[in-house]
C-alpha cells in the first residue's frame, strides 16, 4: 500500500524564545527532544497503520546534554526522566524514523525538518541522513482541500482536527506524536470525504 508519513518533533525552548526566534543568549539552541510520525495508507479506507514516537537526547555544540528548561517541561510534558530512561542519540533517532517510513515522504505542519535535520544535525556535527527532498510541508495538502490561507496562519497542528470537526482519542497538544496524529486523522478525514486526493501527496 502506498503511504505518506506525518511527522513532528517537539524542540527545545524557553518560555519566549519562539517569539525571539531563539535568539536570546539564554536561549537553547532549538535542538530535537522528540519526534512522533504516523503511516497514513493512501489507498483504500484510507487506515492509520502504526505509529513511531522516540525521545531524542538533546545535545549542544560541544556535545554537553542540555537540561530541560521547566517550561519545555510544562509545555510538552516531556520530563528528564523520560530522557535520561528513553532517550537516544540523534543519529540513531534519525534511523529509526527513516526505516518507520519504508522511503515513503515525510510531511510535516510547517516545516519541522529543518528542526529536526538542519538545525539538529548541524549542532550534532553529524551529515543529514535523510535528505531534503524526502520532506515536504502538509499546509500544501489543505490549501489543496479548500482551508483558507487565513485559517491556516491561526491553526497549530494540534488544534487542526479540532478545526475540522474531526473526532479523535484524547490527544495531547505539544506531544510529538499526538500533533502528528491530529493532522494524519484530519488528512485521512479529507481523504475520506473526497476533499483531498491521494495524488496530491505525489506532487512535488
Amino acid at each position: 500500500m502506498k503511504t505518506a508519513i506525518v511527522f513532528d518533533c517537539e524542540f527545545l525552548c524557553l518560555q519566549g524564545s519562539q517569539s525571539r526566534f531563539w535568539c536570546a543568549a539564554h536561549d537553547p539552541d532549538p535542538v530535537i527532544a522528540q519526534i512522533g510520525a504516523v503511516k497514513l495508507g493512501l489507498e483504500g479506507d484510507f487506515p492509520l497503520l502504526d505509529t513511531h514516537r522516540v525521545y531524542v537526547r538533546p545535545i549542544d555544540r560541544f556535545g554537553h546534554r542540555y537540561p530541560l528548561d521547566p517550561f519545555f517541561t510544562k509545555l510538552t510534558g516531556i520530563t528528564e526522566e523520560d530522557i535520561e530512561d528513553e532517550g537516544v542519540a540523534l543519529s540513531e533517532a534519525l534511523g529509526g524514523v527513516d526505516r518507520f517510513s519504508n522511503g515513503a515522504r515525510f510531511w510535516s505542519w510547517g516545516k519541522d525538518e529543518l528542526n529536526m535535520v538542519a538545525i539538529s544535525c548541524y549542532i550534532a556535527g553529524i551529515p543529514s541522513s535523510i535528505p531534503a527532498q524526502r520532506f515536504d510541508n502538509a499546509v500544501k495538502l489543505v490549501i489543496a482541500a479548500g482551508m483558507p490561507i487565513e485559517d491556516i496562519a491561526k491553526t497549530p497542528s494540534n488544534k487542526l482536527a479540532d478545526y475540522y470537526g474531526v473526532e479523535t482519542p484524547s490527544l495531547q497538544g505539544h506531544d510529538a506524536l499526538d500533533d502528528a496524529l491530529s493532522v494524519a486523522y484530519t488528512l485521512q478525514h479529507l481523504l475520506k470525504t473526497g476533499k483531498l486526493q491521494a495524488d496530491v501527496f505525489d506532487r512535488s
